[in-house]
This record gives structure tokens, C-alpha cells and sequence, in this order.
């Protein structure tokens, strides 16, 4: 009779979350910024139609990196839950923090119980009638969840984008300079004696949370997509 080969629970929980990132790091970043005007969310995504970036609900957005199947089974989750709590209370009562404890709670109990875990990492984002008032929640595939400031860059060459981010931000900026900030800092490292090209307006997903749509446009509904031609004007 053969016996089942042994691994430690520290060894098993290794091994998965080393293949959860090595998943993650293949794909291309993702770069959340709050900012003067709200919140800008921009993507390297050449896919018009498999979009990382969506809405949730109001004021609130997502965005991911890693398998389009996981993360995106994920955000239609996270419209249920703010559609049900939504109708169920108030639509105050939906918040990015409540939305992000169930996304920890679903990706906590798929990295300890199933086989293999999500290849994704998460970040919720919530604009408010002021900048210190916006919440931006990340999420790893184990369901850490942390409270960030400013920005959030998930996936892909995540540090050198976060370091560049970093360099270029304040609190003054529109989204315009939020957008060409992201831009900057996605564009791939320059090979020696040559500068930084920056990534086309075909291969980006921006999409912005309006911290007054309801002033603007009269619309409750904060999350606004802007296509090439939106981009385009938005960066002359």
C-alpha cells in the first residue's frame, strides 16, 4: 500500500501563492489614481470588448489583472451583492469597504480550500464629495486587503509603475494629468540611449469615478469609459 506523499501547510501555502504571483506578473498593470477630480483608472488592455476596469454600483469601481475568468466572475459577484444590498437598505449602505470584505472572504476561502488558487489581484475603489474621502482598497489573491493612499498599481512591472507614479503625483491633479501620469508610468522601460514610447490610446482602457456627476451631469452614477476618440481629446 502506497502512502500519499507529505507537504507542510507552510509549504503547500508557499507554492501557491509563488504560482498566484508569477499568474499575476505576466499580465499587463493596472494604475488607480485619485486625484483632484475623482478618480482615474487606466489599463494596458489592447482588447476593446475584455475590459479589467468596470462599475459596481454609484461611486464605486473595479478593476483587476490576472485571469479574465477569475477576476471577472468576481465583478459580476460584486453587482450582485450591491444590486441585492442596494434594494434591500439604501444605496448608501453599498460601500467599497463592505464590498472589499466580501471579496477578501471569497478569495481567503479559494487559496486555503480549492486545489489552485485565483490568479487575480483586485482593486475597489470608492470616490467621495472630497479627495480625503475616496477609498481605494487592493486585494491579493489570498485575500489580503489593504487601505491605500493616493494610488494603487496591481500586476505586470508593479514596482518600477509604482515608482514612477510616486515620483509624479499630487493631490492637485486633474484627471488629464492623472491619466498622463498612468500613461507615463505604463510605458515600457527605455533601452539604453533610447527614451520611453508611450503606449497608444488603442492599447489603453480609461475609465474615471466623476467626483461631480451629479453637479455635471445630473446622474447619480459616477463611473464614466472613455474610448480612443475620449482619450485622445483628453490628452491633447
Amino acid at each position: 500500500m502506497t502512502q500519499q506523499f507529505y507537504v507542510s501547510p507552510e509549504q503547500l501555502m508557499k507554492d501557491r501563492a509563488d504560482f498566484a504571483r508569477k499568474g499575476i506578473a505576466r499580465g499587463k498593470s493596472v494604475v488607480v489614481i485619485s486625484c483632484e477630480d475623482g478618480i482615474a483608472l487606466v489599463a494596458e488592455n489592447p482588447s476593446p470588448s475584455l475590459h479589467k476596469i468596470g462599475e459596481i454600483y454609484d461611486k464605486i469601481a473595479f478593476a483587476a489583472v490576472g485571469k479574465y475568468n477569475e477576476f471577472e466572475s468576481l465583478r459580476q459577484a460584486g453587482v450582485r451583492y450591491a444590486d441585492v444590498r442596494g434594494y434591500s437598505y439604501d444605496r448608501e449602505d453599498v460601500t467599497a469597504r463592505g464590498l472589499a470584505s466580501v471579496y477578501a472572504q471569497s478569495l481567503g476561502a479559494v487559496f486555503t480550500a480549492e486545489q489552485k488558487p485565483f490568479e487575480v489581484e483586485l482593486a475597489v475603489a470608492e470616490v467621495g464629495a472630497t479627495q480625503a474621502e475616496d477609498h481605494l482598497y487592493r486585494l491579493t489573491f489570498d485575500g489580503s486587503i489593504a487601505d491605500e493612499h493616493s494610488f494603487v498599481v496591481m500586476g505586470g512591472q508593479a514596482e518600477r509603475v509604482a515608482s514612477a507614479i510616486d515620483q509624479g503625483w499630487r493631490a492637485s491633479l486633474g484627471f488629464p494629468d492623472a491619466v498622463r501620469l498612468a500613461l507615463n508610468g505604463l510605458a515600457p522601460a527605455p533601452e539604453a540611449e533610447d527614451t520611453a514610447k508611450p503606449v497608444p490610446a488603442r492599447a489603453i482602457e480609461v475609465a474615471v469615478l466623476d467626483r461631480h456627476s451629479e453637479e455635471v451631469r445630473g446622474a447619480r452614477r459616477a463611473f464614466r469609459r472613455l474610448n480612443d476618440a475620449d482619450i485622445t481629446a483628453l490628452l491633447a
